[in-house]
């Protein structure tokens, strides 16, 4: 006959050939390679083939967001020309500038437009105006000295504002500036009436280009100008200056130049698209820097979808092979893991299909089979626990409660025949105990029976230690009625006397005080060692587990009076423990008391 190892090591030694010659594993197998395969090449032939054709519709797509951006910059320059020639909307614009007016009419005349020119835009640091004859006037920002301001103006010399771009950048500390200069012409006479200066931030540039890249990955330049001076940058890098001028040429007038070319920035792969044209005879150019690795994101993300749609493809071979193999490989595996639970001596097998096929009669017949033999099984079983219970119950019968009781109450007459008063109340006592304790028939009694019972308790203990022990039972007379679970107090009290009076030296005290008002509070309180908190934490922990078939040594313990009470009255129970060694343990039991009880007794 095998033992159970042999035959587990028989199992495992079965379990690798079985493993390599399944129909189903080689079926999967295959299937798996048969799709798997193209499947990847599939893959990588889709991603080389799209990644150029996603390059240029990048391209294209940023190439018609820059012609946007190109466009949006120039009708913003508009509105900065707009702003220079604002002056000749005055009728006597002419009169109060010539050079023949009254001083003071001039000074208040300029002043007043230059402070509302200096208003319009909040962008605006700087408006200068230079007089025919040299005079200055300038409103700007309170921030700005007037040693940076001298560094940034145009020369008062009428003989320079010929060369004078009408834009150009221009540096004030470390921010860029974009300055408009214009000629205040007194038409139709081509009298040269002064220069108008419009020093603006790039704050407004820098939110029309918001929505033309993505900070996280791309990058934007502007410059203006034939010699490409740099407005705009969205790096904190400067471009090599070369940049533009080796990749760029410089547009018709007629028509804007497009194109890109591939570089790299701050030492990133990526592709440069530009587009370039004019406003107002001033060359505009716009650049932005793509990295490679935000053109392989759309790659990918076609990519993705592509993945998606063949997963799903192979998700359903998958599921075919499993479905077309369920009907003949399943019930075979079925039926060799219960053939393992039987020689295991496992006999509870899951119910079976209602095939009607030769699998479906095998399963059905090796089943009955299991059962005839797990039910001879639990014959012999039950014939031996038969045999064991009869014995037990002999036993028991050999000692019955009533026997002991009588007993007793025969011992205690004979006593007080010979005149020991003291052993007789003793031996009374005790059998009031005995028949108390070993009654079985109820599980809850009225307090007024359990406080009656630890008072014969304590009076057997008291008179076993003599001095060394004292006790005090206080009960309120509207408590006595109250239904409780039955041992309830002996188990308390039982570990007062055992923890402080049989393991202490001194004397010990027990008080019992009994209260009722909306709940009914009993509180056991003892001198003796008592509980550090760290073990009352770990007492409250376990009862918190409300496991109420845990084991506890040495008889019944507080913990099954703790979670009988759970039991008994649900969350309307509580408890609590404090202690302070060899002065006062306590632990109170609150018994919250229903409404429609009133004040009569707990109802259970």
């Amino acid at each position: 006959m095998y033992t159970l190892k042999k035959i587990q090591s028989g199992l495992k030694s079965e379990a690798k050939p079985i493993y390599k010659k399944s129909l189903f594993v080689k079926l999967l197998v295959w299937m798996l390679l048969v799709t798997t395969i193209p499947f990847i090449l599939s893959n990588i032939i889709s991603y080389r083939s799209s990644y150029r054709s996603l390059q240029h519709q990048v391209i294209e797509l940023n190439r018609g967001t820059l012609l946007i951006g190109m466009e949006n910059m120039k009708k913003y320059l508009q509105e900065l020309n707009l702003l220079s020639v604002s002056w000749y909307s005055e009728e006597d614009m002419a009169a109060f500038i010539r050079k023949n007016t009254d001083y003071y009419e001039r000074y208040t005349f300029i002043q007043r437009n230059l402070a509302d020119l200096y208003s319009r835009r909040h962008e605006i640091k700087i408006v200068n105006f230079y007089g025919a004859d040299a005079e200055q006037q300038y409103e700007t920002d309170d921030s700005i000295s007037y040693d940076a301001l001298g560094a940034v103006l145009p020369s008062a010399d009428t003989g320079q504002w010929g060369r004078l771009p009408g834009y150009e950048v221009r540096q004030l500390g470390g921010e860029r500036l974009l300055a408009v200069h214009k000629k205040l012409i007194d038409y139709p006479k081509s009298t040269l009436l002064g220069l108008l200066s419009i020093y603006v931030s790039l704050d407004e540039i820098e939110s029309l280009n918001q929505l033309l890249f993505d900070p996280s990955l791309e990058t934007m330049f502007m410059y203006i100008n034939t010699d490409n001076q740099l407005l705009y940058t969205s790096s904190a890098s400067l471009p090599n200056q070369s940049l533009i001028g080796e990749n760029i040429t410089a547009p018709d007038n007629e028509n804007a130049k497009q194109g890109y070319w591939s570089g790299e920035w701050e030492g990133k792969q990526g592709v440069y698209v530009y587009v370039s044209d004019h406003y107002l005879n001033l060359p505009l150019t716009i650049i932005k820097f793509i990295p490679s690795t935000a053109m392989n994101e759309s790659a990918k993300q076609t990519l993705s979808r592509s993945i998606a749609i063949q997963l799903v493809a192979l998700a359903c071979i998958v599921l075919s092979a499993f479905v077309l193999s369920y009907s003949t490989i399943v019930p075979i595996k079925r039926l060799v893991r219960s053939i393992s639970h039987v020689e295991l001596g496992i006999f509870d097998i899951a119910p079976t299909g209602r095939r009607e096929d030769e699998l479906g009669i095998l399963e059905r017949r090796f089943e009955l089979m299991v059962h005839n033999l797990k039910r001879l099984i639990i014959n012999e079983y039950h014939q031996k626990l038969e045999i064991s219970t009869a014995r037990i119950k002999m036993l028991q019968a050999q000692i019955n409660p009533h026997f002991l009781y009588n007993a007793l109450q025969s011992i205690s007459t004979e006593a007080m025949r010979h005149e020991a008063e003291e052993v007789s109340d003793r031996i009374t006592e005790l059998g009031f105990i005995l028949r108390y304790s070993m009654d079985m028939s109820t599980e809850t009694v009225p307090l007024e029976q359990e406080l009656n019972h630890i008072g014969h308790y304590l009076s057997l203990q008291e008179n076993r230690f003599r001095k060394k022990l004292t006790y005090r039972i206080s009960c309120d007379p509207a408590a006595l009625s109250a239904i409780v679970p039955k041992m309830i107090l002996q188990p308390i009290v039982e570990n007062s006397i055992i923890h402080g009076i049989e393991n202490g030296t001194g004397k010990g005290r027990i008080e019992v005080d009994i209260t009722k008002g909306s709940e009914l509070a009993i509180r056991i309180s003892d001198n003796g060692k008592g509980m550090k908190q760290e073990e009352i934490e770990v007492m409250k922990a376990r009862y918190a587990k409300h496991k109420v078939l845990e084991q506890e040594e040495g008889g019944i313990g507080l913990m099954n009076v703790l979670q009988r009470l759970w039991l008994q009255f649900g969350d309307e129970f509580q408890w609590d423990m404090t202690s302070l060694p060899y002065e006062k343990t306590q632990i109170r039991l609150m018994i919250r008391l229903k409404e429609e009880e009133g004040h009569e007794s707990i109802d259970c």
